[in-house]
């Protein structure tokens, strides 16, 4: 039974992404509502296809320009994300050729950067282009994907935008934590992560079938104060910092100890200046 309900919801993905592509991409051409036609699309694939429940602590800021930084375990980061946000992500070079993730990313505006130090100007150039028109960039500094239980070390060298003003303000950067709590209602625990979890050299295809029959989850995020590079000096300590809250917020997801209070509900709508 479970196999025949993950086959369904592949079959779902398939058809729900070839009914949405030829509106999106003639959105993206006009530069009209494109942005909100993408939160759609990964909205129902994380409630419908992937079948994960979303509690949130916290909300996004209004600040712009605005670079959010968020630890990464999964592809569902992205649905997840992708559903919440009105904005694009910041993904490794190699992500634009892998088959069929890469277009999907290509059409998503992606920004791509690689490690190379030469490029890190011109990559630093373009984020702060998305940044001035007022698009929030989501950013995964740990530069891979974990287990889901632990926050890697942040990688800072992307942080040097978050040192440049736009426009004469420097852009707000907004720590973001996300975790995978629970699975079937009940705590998903330190072995139960890997399912939901992709990360090190698991096959991608063999992983999404066991996420697909594994049954609904629970995926926490908590957003962060925001925070400006000036009140730190530097990008090292502005990237520590980030690490430190997100850290903290993970731990707090895995262990149960969140806070008393409703999850708050995040807004759907873009601002007026990053709606179209």
């Amino acid at each position: 039974m479970a196999s025949l309900s993950a086959a369904l919801r592949l079959a779902l993905f398939v058809a729900w992404t070839l009914a949405l592509l030829p509106p999106y991409l003639v959105a993206l051409a006009l530069r009209l509502y494109y942005r909100r036609i993408a939160m759609l699309y990964w909205t129902v694939v994380r409630r419908f296809v992937l079948r994960a429940r979303l509690e949130v602590r916290g909300s996004l800021t209004t600040d712009r320009p605005l670079l959010l930084v968020s630890n990464h375990a999964s592809y569902v980061d992205i649905a997840t994300l992708g559903g919440m946000i009105p904005g694009c992500f910041v993904s490794k070079a190699e992500v634009r050729s892998w088959p069929g993730i890469g277009f999907l990313a290509i059409i998503a505006r992606t920004v791509f950067v690689d490690r190379k130090a030469s490029s890190t100007a011109r990559q630093r150039d373009e984020i702060a282009e998305r940044l001035r028109v007022g698009e929030p960039l989501i950013l995964f500094p740990e530069g891979t994907s974990s287990d889901g239980n632990r926050v890697l070390p942040f990688r800072t060298p992307l942080f040097n935008t978050a040192e440049k003003p736009v426009d004469g303000r420097y852009p707000a950067v907004q720590p973001m934590a996300i975790t995978y709590t629970l699975r079937g209602g009940l705590p998903m625990g330190f072995a139960g992560r890997p399912t939901y979890a992709w990360y090190g050299d698991m096959e991608l295809v063999p992983h999404l079938w066991d996420l697909l029959r594994a049954g609904p989850f629970t995926v926490d995020v908590e957003f962060l104060p925001p925070v400006t590079v000036e009140a730190f000096g530097n990008r090292k300590a502005l990237a520590r910092h980030c690490e430190t809250e997100i850290r903290a917020a993970v731990n707090r997801a895995t262990s149960g100890r969140l806070e008393l209070e409703p999850p708050a509900t995040v807004p759907v709508e873009a601002p007026a200046e990053a709606a179209a």
